[in-house]
């Protein structure tokens, strides 16, 4: 294991999982990376706050810095809740979740399960009802719920990149089916103009030798 590699699986350790994306980064392992290998400051996340700058102080050697107010405040952890009435079942929750924490069907209420919740908001803007509402979490984020909240991150990862790929094998079999069919209507034509080619030659020859049969006129 690299040295890098190393310092960023301290830092991913120590932040708070929620895969908000609030410090630019598609998650926390992400920002974990851009801290270890690109000198990004160690202010970025809102939801870890003072707590979390403590530590990632302590494991990078950096000098402690306050929470940088561009990237959002620390704020008590709230959960997201469902309007079920108001749900109208547009699976865009679901899609935007990085933690699988809402269930549902397209064109059936939608919930979210509350104890898996990381608060990241991430639900609340793709609504098109607005429908989702923050509420304060009835349980305090703990190491338990990061490293619970980050396997299933990495797992849900796991399943859309076999999701994508089996998405692109089906475009290249359609491709193929297409290409072999567009052909094969291609070959189809050609086939059906050398025989119209060969059978216009050959009234051709049939007209001229009747032609030639025929006697002159006296």
């Amino acid at each position: 294991m690299s040295a890098s590699q190393s310092l960023t699986d301290r830092i991913d350790a120590v932040l708070p999982q929620t895969q908000c994306t609030q410090c630019g980064y598609a998650g926390c392992r992400p920002y974990a990376e851009a801290i270890a290998t690109q000198g990004v400051n160690i202010n970025h996340c809102p939801p870890g706050g003072q707590r979390t700058i403590l530590e990632l102080a302590r494991v990078t050697g950096r000098k402690l810095v306050p929470l940088d107010a561009a990237f959002g405040q620390e704020e008590p952890l709230q959960c997201a809740k469902i309007t079920e009435a108001d749900c109208i079942g547009c699976t865009l929750c679901i899609q935007a979740c990085p933690v699988d924490a809402i269930v549902g069907a397209p064109k059936r209420m939608h919930t979210v399960v509350s104890d898996l919740c990381t608060g990241c908001r991430l639900c609340v803007a793709p609504c098109p009802v607005d429908c989702i509402i923050m509420l304060p979490a009835t349980f305090l984020w703990d190491i338990q719920r990061a490293h619970a909240a980050r396997a299933r991150f990495e797992a849900r990862k796991t399943r859309l990149g076999r999701e994508n790929e089996q998405a692109r094998l089906c475009r290249s079999a359609t491709a193929v089916r297409e290409a072999a069919q567009s052909n094969s209507a291609d070959a189809e034509d050609a086939a059906g103009t050398r025989k119209r080619a060969i059978i216009d030659a050959a009234l051709e020859r049939a007209r001229k030798l009747q032609a030639n049969r025929t006697p002159s006129p006296k």
